[in-house]
């Protein structure tokens, strides 16, 4: 956890964005990334020159610092040790810091952050952690949306899919809309503290964490599998996959994955051709429609193509989080598994599209689980009601076999926060509890309906694939007891008598 100095100097860096003519948050967080990375380059090997090192020029004196680390920027970010993906995500990025009084509270900072990252790695925490929880906290000071209903998914959610999901280092785990990589970044973490030889402790959420005692050599296979490739993700926004890159390297990902690409194109059936993934963690934007002349031709069996009479597509107007779907499907491994964090209205939507989408997931996969998710969980960007759909690829384009036998339907009435506005940390950690009750679905059957329960397929086939948790929740009718209407209304007098009684009052006092 980063002190009450950190926090406050992080504040103090915001103002002075805002002040310095930065007051896009976007803008500002681009900015911070791209300092970070310049420090971090140092740390891995990425540059030999002292000209370059970060501990070797922001210690200049008598020049002009904004126009140096311009350069030293620039030389970076194109560096042909660093991989493909990077050096593409950083082509047209910019180092746009012009102030020198702001440049030098930034620097400041930053190295208050390595320094505290330094003094918590000698007791034994891991590096990245402190860099992590800074890189976090930055991401947190933003308060923005985002663009076509991209929203940053909360860590705790976050979490929480992973502790469902269970990612391994044998694992290759995929996020379609990758955005700051924050799944990405929540797997790596899961499996860090899941290789360790300390005894775990309890963090804010309630979760096992460990944060030291790495089982993982430093150097071995395993770890190179691990920090290069490992973790993959998609974005068509050339900002957030810069953010997103500078997210994964601030926890010891060595050489991101990132691709600004967009997962529904017809370039990406030609770009990622035969890719596939063991695991894939995702929350995709809800954007609505889109046209369908610009989306992937092998994505054609929610939306089936219309087409005029000379066989060209007719264009339609399409939701994009169904397709996102067909897309995941697509992409996982036979046996791979998937956690997607999904709109109500795809659950239980009537017209084909929606139908069609449910009938692919229960034919080529095992739907194990709908998690229906309080409706403020994405408060303060949204009250959209949203559901975490968990389930395992089994076939392709299956026609006639159903791979689902059964559905395991919960309903997380609480995620641990307020959900209001404000998502304050709450005193109770639910989270935990789903997840063992997820782990014991099979042992734990219930015959009621009223919290968690499974749903048979040939009901579900009858409801015409309706997925939503309140189609098949046993809801409770308690009956209320009023007082006689007599009784309500002489109760109402005697309030009238005593407000009278204190006007009066009132008026004898003020005369």
């Amino acid at each position: 956890m980063l002190s009450p100095d950190i926090k406050s100097k992080i504040n103090k860096l915001w103002d002075l964005f805002w002040s310095g003519g930065m007051a896009n948050p976007i803008t500002a967080l681009e900015q911070i990334s791209y300092l970070l990375f310049m420090r971090r380059a140092e740390d891995i090997g990425l540059v030999e020159e002292d000209i370059h090192k970060w501990s070797f020029y922001t210690n200049l004196k008598d020049v002009d610092m904004p126009l140096h680390m311009k350069g030293v920027f620039d030389f970076l970010k194109t560096q042909k040790n660093s991989n493909d993906s990077f050096l593409k995500a950083m082509d047209g990025a910019n180092f746009d810091i012009t102030k020198p009084s702001l440049l030098e509270v930034a620097i400041d900072l930053i190295n208050d952050i390595y320094e505290e990252a330094n003094n918590e790695r000698e007791q034994g925490q891991h590096f990245q952690d402190t860099l992590g929880d800074f890189y976090e906290l930055i991401l947190n000071q933003t308060g923005e949306a985002g663009k076509n209903g991209q929203f940053r998914t909360p860590r705790h959610i976050i979490q929480f899919m992973c502790e469902i999901l269970k990612p391994t280092i044998e694992d290759t785990i995929c996020d379609v809309t990758s955005g700051t990589s924050g799944f990405l970044v929540g797997a790596y973490q899961y499996i860090i503290s899941h290789n360790s030889s300390e005894e775990a402790q309890i963090d804010e959420n309630g979760f096992e964490k460990r944060v030291s005692g790495n089982l993982i050599e430093v150097g071995s296979a395993k770890e190179e599998k691990l920090t290069k490739k490992t973790f993959y993700g998609y974005d068509i926004d050339a900002t957030m996959i810069r953010l997103g890159m500078m997210n994964l390297l601030m926890h010891n990902i060595k050489e991101p994955n990132i691709t600004h690409l967009d997962t529904l194109s017809q370039d990406f059936d030609e770009l990622e051709k035969n890719i596939k993934y063991s695991k894939i963690l995702a929350n995709p934007p809800f954007t609505g429609r889109i046209d369908s002349l610009q989306t992937s031709l092998a994505l054609n069996r929610v939306y089936e193509p219309k087409l005029d009479k000379e066989g060209k597509r007719v264009k339609q107007n399409i939701q994009s989080e169904l397709l996102f779907l067909e897309r995941i499907v697509q992409l996982l491994k036979t046996n791979g598994k998937a956690a997607v964090i999904v709109p109500e209205g795809v659950l239980f939507g009537g017209n084909k599209a929606y139908i069609n989408t449910r009938e692919i997931l229960l034919k080529d996969c095992d739907v194990e689980a709908v998690i229906s998710l309080p409706s403020g969980v994405f408060k303060p960007y949204t009250g959209v009601k949203t559901s975490i759909l968990v389930f395992t690829k089994k076939a392709n384009l299956s026609k006639t076999k159903w791979h689902t036998d059964k559905v395991w339907f919960y309903e997380l009435k609480s995620d641990g926060y307020s959900l209001d506005d404000n998502r304050r940390k709450l005193s109770e950690n639910p989270l935990p509890n789903a997840v063992k009750a997820f782990d014991e679905k099979k042992e734990n059957v219930q015959n009621d309906r009223k919290n968690y329960f499974f749903i048979e397929l040939d009901e579900i086939k009858k409801n015409e694939f309706d997925l939503s948790y309140n189609r098949y929740k046993e809801f409770e009718y308690k009956e209320q007891n009023f007082e006689p209407p007599q009784e309500i209304l002489k109760k109402i007098f005697l309030l009238e008598e005593e407000i009278k009684i204190d006007m009066d009052e009132l008026k004898n006092l003020i005369g």
